[in-house]
């Protein structure tokens, strides 16, 4: 065991999401061998540390952390080895985290990564949909209106989608997702590597009724398959789209409005758009 101090800079560390036989023998040695350990709940990172045989200070570091707090942790790093934690998983992973980064980065400290679980990539392995391409998108807002608009401005990508979601919030989740995406594959995954791990799976009108009248505990991951390959407009179905735009907007307002709508390439709504049009 090598419990030597480590060179100066900030080291961010992964701790497991809940199985404690995740964590990496590298991240404890990096939480023995530091200085000071910044975390979002020290009474939750003292239970890590404990395990991990630290002995190490601590500070706390969170969405309320000042800049000048941040600043002074910076002007730490200097000539200290100060690892980063949160209270479970990946820093930087929906937290601030990224801030001490970019600014430790800004002052010419170095910044090392000690890898290790994360729910996000956890959860999409669990899920069976795609993951050759994907987009985490943390939690969604918590009003209605805003919540809707955050899963409009999501619906066009053709990617799986990550959210993270708590028990109490997430019948209302899965119901805006079903609305906004329309009928998708989808997978609802809690309490991962817990000894209640729960992986259901199904359409998104089949989640939200399921947990419509039933908010489950622990710490949620919804998974979003991407939408279904649609079969591209036929000439007449573009034409009549066309002609319908056409009486109220200019061809290239028209042929920017139909191609959204039914997927087709602009340039060839805008060239039929202008076919109509004379």
């Amino acid at each position: 065991m090598n419990d030597e101090r480590l060179p100066p800079g900030l080291y961010v560390v992964a701790t497991p999401i809940g199985n404690l036989g995740d964590f990496t023998p590298r991240a404890a040695e990096t939480l023995r061998r530091a200085e000071l350990v910044l975390a979002e709940d020290k009474r939750v990172s003292a239970k890590l540390l404990a395990h991990a045989g630290a002995k190490t200070r601590m500070a706390t570091y969170h969405d309320h952390t000042s800049e000048a707090e941040r600043d002074a942790i910076v002007a730490r790093l200097g000539g200290e080895a100060i690892a980063l934690v949160s209270d479970a998983g990946t820093p930087l992973i929906s937290d601030p985290g990224y801030k001490l980064v970019r600014a430790a980065r800004e002052a010419g400290h170095a910044v090392h990564t000690v890898p290790g679980p994360s729910a996000v990539i956890a959860a999409l392995t669990l899920a069976g949909l795609p993951t050759d391409r994907f987009l985490f998108a943390g939690f969604l807002p918590p009003k209605a209106k805003a919540r809707a608009d955050a899963v409009e401005e999501l619906s066009g990508l053709r990617a799986t989608l990550v959210f993270y979601e708590s028990g109490p919030r997430l019948a209302d989740s899965l119901e805006a997702l079903r609305d906004g995406l329309g009928e998708r594959d989808a997978v609802v995954v809690r309490e991962i590597s817990k000894l209640h791990e729960e992986c259901v799976t199904g359409t998104l009108s089949e989640l939200a009724e399921r947990y419509s009248n039933n908010a489950p505990k622990g710490e949620i991951v919804i998974v979003v398959g991407p939408p279904a390959e649609a079969e591209e407009a036929t000439d007449d179905e573009l034409d009549t789209a066309l002609d319908e735009a056409l009486k109220s907007l200019s061809p290239s307002r028209a042929a920017a409005e139909v191609a959204a709508r039914l997927s087709v390439p602009r340039k060839r709504a805008y060239a039929r758009a202008l076919e109509r049009s004379k």
